[in-house]
Parts: structure tokens; sequence; C-alpha cells
């Protein structure tokens, strides 16, 4: 069982035309591909079940807050938002530990969600927190959560807090005078002690690790942990990277919410493009305009946004701004703000800044080169706009000639603003290897089995794994031992020692 077998070269997953193809289904690849993903699920049952073997507490109140909140809500909530909630109060109310995944479209309305989650955490009366990856969305956050949260008492940290500002934040959450605590990174540190900290949100988690989630919940005694992701993730995916979660999706868009006109134009009309911006902007619009994914470097990418900045500046004047990722975090809040408040009307933007910012006046997204981006970017970038009363438009503008996947993704674009369709044909596209990124996802590559042609193994093996758990849960007999040299043979043998460890 140790000897580890050398890696086999993968099976080119390319066709001639670029489009992610099966290595042939043959029974034997079949039945090797099913072992490969049978100790993947396997793994991932293991550590769900050692999550749920820890004692929980019930973390949910009387309902009295989030009615409160619910009832004073600008808009109605949406049937999945309702479902989600219950789902959540359900797992609060619960003594068993809550690992439960929100996953929603674009705009669909988590941020509500895991408000209405955190007021049921206070009304039992301990402490929420709620950690985004990045300073400008952890504040977009507060700002959005304070005049929708009532009673509680919201706090924001981030990295960048006064010295006295920060020792009365800190000082206050450990006496309990906070009630939600909005942060960064920063909300890892030491020094951060929460007086009872009872719900943990975590904001996109694709960009932490299952070892900062794991951080933040170790900050109190039995927390239940809440992560969201505004990826729609396809469900094979789903089952592969979160497998030890509970999901639960938002798959509707709340009401008023305006549909996006996608427009492809190849990049040799760029002056008309930009003639027409000239009358939208007379018209009051404002535009996000997004450079190109040049290469897998910040300094390049930065040239072209820069280059793009002086030729609008040509056109528009002070009226266009440039945000990016080697921007010193208070210029980056700055030039947001005056982005939010009509001061600039266009904002060039490189891809290596985050911009899951909510300017509602915003409604036209142009994106140079959008053949270099893959489908879940696109969309995510589309996502920006159509967020207030006024129409929008995105505007995919293409080198070509296009290769063949470039040319698909493009037209899945136009056709659909559904995040869950746009994600499943972006693994058809790609394969799961390209769309789940290793450095990402913190697994293993699969070597043998493929999510886009074995799915439905996948399903098959999620079960046998969930069985094999429930009858032999430290993989003591006969059939458990073989199951052990599995894990070892693919690699997943981190579930040994969680077994080892109990």
């Amino acid at each position: 069982a140790e000897h580890r077998p050398e890696e086999a070269p993968k099976p080119s997953t390319l066709g001639p035309n670029g489009v992610a193809v099966p290595p042939p289904a043959t029974p034997s690849r079949k039945r090797l591909a099913y072992d490969e993903l049978l100790a993947s699920q396997l793994a991932l049952a293991l550590m769900r079940a050692r999550s749920r073997r820890k004692p929980g507490r019930v973390n949910a109140g009387d309902g009295r807050l989030s009615a409160r909140i619910e009832a004073g809500l600008p808009f109605a909530l949406t049937g999945a938002q309702t479902r989600a909630v219950a789902e959540i109060r359900g797992d609060l109310a619960s003594d068993k530990r809550m690992l439960r995944l929100l996953q929603g479209d674009v705009g669909s309305g988590k941020t509500a969600v895991a408000l209405l989650a955190m007021a049921s955490a206070c009304e039992a009366g301990r402490q929420a927190a709620l950690m985004a990856p990045t300073e400008i969305l952890a504040r977009q956050h507060f700002e959005r959560l304070k005049p929708l949260a009532g009673a509680l008492r919201l706090r924001l940290m981030t990295g960048r807090d006064r010295a006295a500002e920060r020792r009365a934040t800190l000082a206050d959450l450990a006496a309990g005078e906070i009630d939600i605590l909005v942060g960064t990174h920063a909300l890892f540190q030491d020094s951060v002690v929460f007086a009872d900290l009872g719900l943990a949100v975590v904001d996109e988690q694709h960009r932490f690790g299952v070892h900062q989630r794991l951080a933040l919940g170790a900050k109190g005694a039995a927390v239940d942990i809440l992560v969201m992701t505004a990826t729609p993730i396809p469900r094979t995916l789903a089952l592969t990277c979160f497998g030890d979660m509970d999901v639960s999706v938002l798959d509707e868009k709340p009401a008023g919410r305006q549909p996006i006109r996608t427009i492809t134009i190849p990049t040799e009309r760029i002056d008309e493009v930009v003639a027409g911006l000239h009358r939208a902007l007379q018209g009051g619009e404002r535009v996000y305009w997004i450079c190109p994914l040049v290469a897998e470097s910040e300094f390049v990418d930065l040239a072209a946004a820069e280059e793009r900045f002086e030729d609008l500046k040509q056109h528009f004047g002070a009226e266009v701004g440039l945000i990016h990722g080697k921007m010193p975090g208070a210029d980056k809040d700055a030039a947001m703000a005056r982005f939010a408040a009509g001061e600039t009307r266009v904002l060039v933007s490189t891809t290596v800044v985050e911009v899951g910012v909510d300017v509602p006046e915003a409604t036209i997204m142009v994106i140079e080169h959008a053949e270099r981006f893959g489908l879940a970017q696109l969309h995510q970038l589309r996502g920006r706009v159509g967020r207030g009363a006024k129409a929008s438009s995105c505007l995919l503008l293409y080198r070509g000639p296009l290769g063949q996947v470039s040319k698909a993704r493009l037209e899945m674009m136009r056709e659909s603003e559904d995040g869950f369709r746009i994600a499943e044909a972006d693994l058809r596209l790609r394969g799961e290897g390209e769309v789940l990124g290793t450095r990402q996802s913190g697994l293993a590559a699969f070597r043998l089995a493929r999510l886009e042609s074995d799915g439905a193994l996948l399903e098959v093996a999620r079960d046998d794994a969930r069985l094999i758990v429930e009858r032999d849960p430290t993989l003591r007999t006969e059939r458990g031992q073989a199951l052990r040299v599995l894990l070892y043979l693919f690699e997943r043998d981190a579930a040994i020692r969680l077994l080892g460890a109990g």
C-alpha cells in the first residue's frame, strides 16, 4: 500500500479543433475511472463524517430579529432565497455543525440570505463574521448590510485600520459589543478574539483555501460555516470540490433585474464603439472598460490598461478613471468611489482587480480581447451591469480569426445569461482540469476520470462512498482495508490520516 506508481502521462483531452474530448470509453478505462472517482468521493465522505462528529450548538433564536430585518428589506425575497434561508435556519437550529455552500448566479441575492443567517446566530446570543477576499468587497458588504441590519451592531475591520481604531474594534469584539464583524484576511489574526463566534460566512470560497476556512471556524466553539460563491459550479464539479458540504442554490434573479444585451464586435470596429460611448455618456450612462488579459503578468496587463486609459482620455478627458492591482488599497477605493459617485463615468480596469463592485448606474461593459477569457470570467464581468432600472449592454471585442472554442464561447455568451448553463458549457468546452485548476481548488487533478464524460459514474461513486462510511466508518472490514489501498493509490491518503486522528 505504501508503494505509489509512477505518474502515467495524462491522455490528451483536446481534439483537433481545440474542444475537450474524452478518451475512448472502453470498459477497462471506465472501471479505472470509477475507482478514481470512488477514491475522491470516499475521501470527501470521510471528511464530512468527521466534521459531523464534532459537537455542535444550536445557533438559531426565536426568529424575532430575522423577521424584523426581512420586513424592512426594500424587496421581497425570491422563492430560491426563501428556500435557502429555511435550509440554513434548519442547520443552525440543529446541534450538528453546519458546513453549507450557498451558490448563486451574479445578482441572485446572496448577501440578503447571509444577513438573515447571521441574524439567526445573533438571536441565539452569539456573534457572526463575514469574510471577503478583498478590501473593496469587504467594504461593499459592510455598506450594503448596514442599512438593512436593523438593531444589529456591525463593524468593519480591514488591514488598513488605524491602530487606535483597531484596538477599539478588538476590545468591543472581545466584550461582545459587536454582533457582526465584516472583514478581510485580517479576521484570521491571533489578536482577533470573539466573545462567542457562532457563524462564519466566507464569501467567494475559491479565493480562500480550506485551511483559512477552518482557521476562521476555530475562532469559536462549534462554529457553523456558510460558504458563498457567485461562480456557478457545474453539478459534477460541485460534487468533486464541495462534496463535504450541503448545497443551497439561488437559481432565480430578484424582480426588476434588467436583461443584458450582449453583442460581439471585431476589434477593427473599436472606433465605432468609442463613438457609441460618446452618445451613451451624453445620456448619463456609466461604463466599465476591461482590458485584455495579455499574459499571466500583472505588469503586461497594467501596460495594456494604461495605454487604453490614455487613449480614452483623448476622447473623454477627466471622465475616465483607472483601477488596477498594483495600486495601493486607498487609491483603489478612491478610484471606485469616484466612479460610484459619477465623478468619473468610464472606468478602465485590468482583470487583476476584483470588479465585484455594485454600481447600479453602470449600464455598459466593454471587454477587450474577449476571446482570451474563460466563460465563467466573462459571465462574472458581465454581471457588473444590469443592476439598476436601465437596460444594459455588454460589448465583447474580439480579434479574429476565432478558433472553434473561442467562437463557441462568445456564441454562448450571446445566447444565455444563465450562469449554471454557462458553467456546464465551460466544462464541456475546456474539461475539468482547466475549469477547476489545481492551484485554485487545492485538489489533485484526475488522471483517468473526465468529469465532462464520466458525470454519471460520479453520482454512483458518491452514493457508494456514503454507504461505505455509514457501514464501515473506520474502514476496518476486509473491503475497508482494500479501500484504504485505493485511497493511497489515487493519492487521497490525507483521508487515512483523518481516520487515524479520529
